[in-house]
């Protein structure tokens, strides 16, 4: 395939896979849970996730095939716990692309009614996805030029937001600057939890490698390169949020709209709502790339039909990408978005823990692989990142662990289904 994804090409992507709707509805949920003290909250979630996302570093420089996390699960652990990541993978990700095109349109009913007929809803969710992936069937360059379009497009807004809300902000709206006090203490692990939603997305970028020019080398400093410019947006879009609402922050449905509309006018309000819909579009966009990739990893290996991994006339996994949109379409035409949004927050530990694990396992069981980046500190990093992990886990309720978690127990007939089938 001649035309792929360069170093910067991946940074957009990996920006554009998380910057979505969360960012534009972050500063409300965290300020009503612990008030001023969410900056601590983004800074804990921040660490997590670049200490998470240093084992992807380390693990998607050993590899360049299709899959990310399925890969590397498979390599650490086995075929069978690889199957479960990947199948995992693949589910969750069609579940959120789903919610993400039922957002958009949500999204859009704030400012053109008629979006919130039914019918008008199932039309534009029917364009949205079966246009992208008509787009995603025609090949890696129209999806790279229009990925790289829609990331700058997300980002320029934000960052006037910024760059004019900062000499808006009022110091009072910052005291008192406590840690947390008894409340907010016990609201911290939820908040974390719910916050760690904006910051998902990131594992999204090693899963299509096969696409990307030189994925050993660019793979591990592109994923470093987007969390840190993701979570530099996510704490002064938050000062900001906060310097300039005060207390109102936490009764506001569209905060960073109302934020900008009172320092810059009916202008900046627009401005960001325009931000919003090109936020969540563009992650629509990453979405509808990346996710039938997940598919075509497992299918490679002869874990799901083979004819699945095959690739069309335009050089891109046309069946994968079918088989994906029709899923996806029912899911969202469903209506049932939210709570599996929810859901699939729990569900995307499946794949970091694994990931994590197989850092020390990979460094013991296969010194053979060359690897292009490596976690500092030995195994402080990876067992910092499962420990905190398995705790905000457990800090949520029992009926999200055992729906977002369910999805293992149904694939255990499909793998042995598969293996039998292969055979």
């Amino acid at each position: 395939m001649k035309n792929k994804l360069g170093f910067w090409s991946i940074v957009l992507l990996g920006i554009n896979s998380i910057i979505g709707s969360g960012i534009f509805l972050l500063p409300n949920k965290a300020y009503s849970l612990v008030g001023v003290g969410s900056i601590f909250v983004i800074l804990f979630d921040m660490i997590l996730v670049l200490s998470i996302a240093l084992c992807f570093a380390e693990a998607s420089g050993m590899f360049k095939k299709n899959g990310g996390p399925y890969v590397y699960a498979k390599e650490a652990f086995g075929e069978f716990v690889g199957f479960e990541v990947g199948f995992m993978k693949w589910a969750i990700a069609i579940i959120a692309w789903a919610a993400m095109a039922a957002g958009f349109v949500q999204a859009l009913s704030d400012v053109w009614a008629p979006a919130q007929d039914p019918i008008v809803k199932n039309t534009i969710i029917s364009i949205l996805i079966i246009g992208l992936g008509i787009i995603n069937i025609l090949g890696v360059k129209v999806s790279k030029i229009l990925n790289n379009i829609i990331t700058l497009g997300k980002l320029i807004p934000l960052i006037i937001f910024i760059a004019i809300g900062i000499f808006f902000i009022k110091g009072d709206n910052f005291v008192p600057f406590n840690f947390l006090n008894s409340t907010e203490k016990m609201n911290f692990a939820p908040a974390a939890l719910l916050m760690f939603y904006a910051f998902t997305g990131f594992e999204s970028i090693a899963v299509a490698a096969e696409d990307m020019n030189n994925p050993e080398k660019d793979l591990p400093i592109a994923t470093i390169a987007v969390m840190l410019i993701v979570s530099i947006f996510y704490i002064l879009i938050l000062i900001v949020s906060i310097g300039v609402l005060g207390k109102d922050l936490s009764i506001s449905l569209t905060p960073i709209a109302q934020a900008a509309g009172n320092f810059m006018g009916e202008t900046g309000a627009i401005l960001i709502t325009a931000g919003t819909l090109i936020s969540i579009g563009g992650i629509n966009i990453a979405a509808s790339f990346v996710t039938p990739r997940c598919g075509v990893a497992l299918a490679e290996d002869g874990i799901l039909p083979r004819v699945i991994a095959k690739n069309g006339r335009f050089g891109t996994p046309t069946t994968a990408i079918i088989i994906t949109v029709i899923l996806a379409l029912l899911i969202a035409i469903s209506g049932s978005f939210v709570k599996l949004a929810a859901i699939s927050v729990i569900s995307r530990f499946v794949q970091y823990l694994p990931t994590c694990l197989a850092i020390p396992v990979l460094r013991k069981k296969r010194p053979d692989l060359a690897r292009t980046f490596k976690v500092p500190l030995g195994p402080v990093i990876p067992i910092f990142a499962i420990v905190v992990s398995c705790w905000l886990v457990y800090n949520s309720d029992m009926e999200k662990i055992l729906i977002g978690l369910g999805g293992l127990i149904l694939g255990v007939p499909i793998y042995f289904f598969m293996k039998k089938y292969s055979k």
